[in-house]
């Protein structure tokens, strides 16, 4: 395990907010021993503006200097990451045409340079090892301007145009070739960094276990109405075809979907099913209770090229509860084939949840949150820095 090293994390998420995120799970842990500085989400002056009018929640007077841009963070485990907000950049994703969007994107570049060495200054950060997690359009002008020791890539997910158009792909290969390392969340994901750059590795998703196991089932619920959960972002990963074909066929089931609501459709479309609800993201603390009282999870995706990339967070969460797993068949995910069941069709997803609800039992539900415990994020953390630490001492060796 990485020991006594200043660590800066360049994200594309925030710090705080409504599901559970690997980046702040793992650098909670890694600041127990390391000295972390996260960068929080690169909020825009569009955001500032929306934020200001009450539409949108961005911690602006950070943001324009009026409060401390860098404060600590304390984790539940007791550690100390320190978190920074950036002055707001420029909206340019938008940008169609590759020349302007570079004379601009500069700008963003020159704040977040500046911004991070005056910490690194501050809080005597020296050779820091940058790791920029699932955000390689800030990561990249970032290589060789900040005195680091390493460039490590975190990869959780595929690539896609929503945010930042299809310039991001070859953005992204030319970031992946010049870091020192990368760490995936799945083997399809590291099998395709691997064509890119060859010391890539996996570090998979984890569970709070502490956090769940306090509200895991002991035994099958009684009830003669079986209830069906899901919970997480509802967004264009989403299967809305295969759902709304299970409901259907299963007017007996309650089907209940929690989560922040990005595609309307699947709303519009489900909601007229009487035996369907729709319920507001609940925090990370809250999501153990939530899905203790679920008799079965799904995770519906898409099966696409995209969601090829995904390890899911809430396949672990739902186990460490005990609930039985029906997934679509998305990706390999061969870890799970002997503890979740999953469909390559409506007909069988529909079917694989009949079968679940029928056959559970008492036995079942505690080899699920035995299974669970083995992928902890203890667990992981340590995966995630004994790579680090290869990494560091084969850069000593070059």
């Amino acid at each position: 395990m990485i020991e006594g090293k200043n660590i800066i994390c360049i994200s594309q998420t925030t710090w705080h907010g409504e599901y559970t995120k690997s980046t702040v799970q793992l650098l909670s842990l890694l600041a127990e021993k390391n000295k972390i500085v996260f960068v929080e989400y690169p909020f825009t002056v569009k955001d500032v503006l929306m934020s200001i009018l009450g539409k949108q929640k961005a911690q602006v007077s950070r943001m324009l200097g009026l409060k401390k841009r860098i404060i600590d963070e304390k984790t539940d485990n007791g550690s100390v990451v320190k978190h920074l907000v950036m002055p707001p950049v420029l909206p340019v994703d938008f940008i169609g045409n590759e020349s302007i969007f570079k004379k601009l994107f500069s700008i963003n570049t020159f704040i977040y340079k500046t911004q991070l060495r005056k910490v690194i200054k501050k809080l005597k950060l020296d050779n820091p090892i940058i790791i920029t997690a699932y955000n390689p359009i800030y990561g990249l002008p970032m290589i060789g301007q900040l005195n680091e020791l390493l460039n490590i890539y975190y990869c959780y997910d595929g690539m896609d145009t929503q945010r930042h158009k299809s310039r991001i792909f070859d953005i992204e290969k030319q970031f992946c070739e010049k870091v020192d390392g990368i760490i995936t969340t799945s083997d399809y994901l590291n099998s395709e960094k691997k064509k890119l750059n060859k010391q890539s590795y996996v570090v998979k998703n984890g569970v709070d276990f502490e956090l769940f196991i306090a509200h895991a089932k002991k035994q099958v619920s009684t009830n003669s109405i079986k209830k069906v959960g899901y919970i997480g972002t509802l967004d264009f990963r989403f299967d809305i075809d295969i759902m709304e074909y299970t409901i259907k066929e299963l007017p007996h089931v309650l089907f209940e979907f929690t989560g922040y609501l990005l595609n309307h459709n699947i709303k519009q479309r489900l909601l007229q099913y009487e035996n369907v609800s729709f319920f507001n993201s609940v925090k990370p603390h809250e999501v153990p209770k939530l899905l203790s009282k679920y008799d079965l999870g799904i995770i519906p995706y898409k099966m696409d090229e995209v969601n090829k990339n995904i390890y899911p967070l809430k396949i672990n969460e739902y186990l460490a509860v005990g609930v039985p797993v029906v997934m679509t068949d998305f990706a390999n995910l061969n870890d799970f084939k002997e503890m979740v069941k999953s469909a390559e069709n409506k007909e069988f997803f529909k079917t694989q949840i009949e079968n679940e609800l029928k056959n559970d039992n008492n036995a079942l539900i505690n080899e699920r949150i035995q299974f669970a415990k083995l992928n902890s994020w203890q667990v992981r953390a340590e995966e995630f820095g004994n790579i680090l630490e290869k990494f560091v001492i084969e850069k000593g060796n070059n």
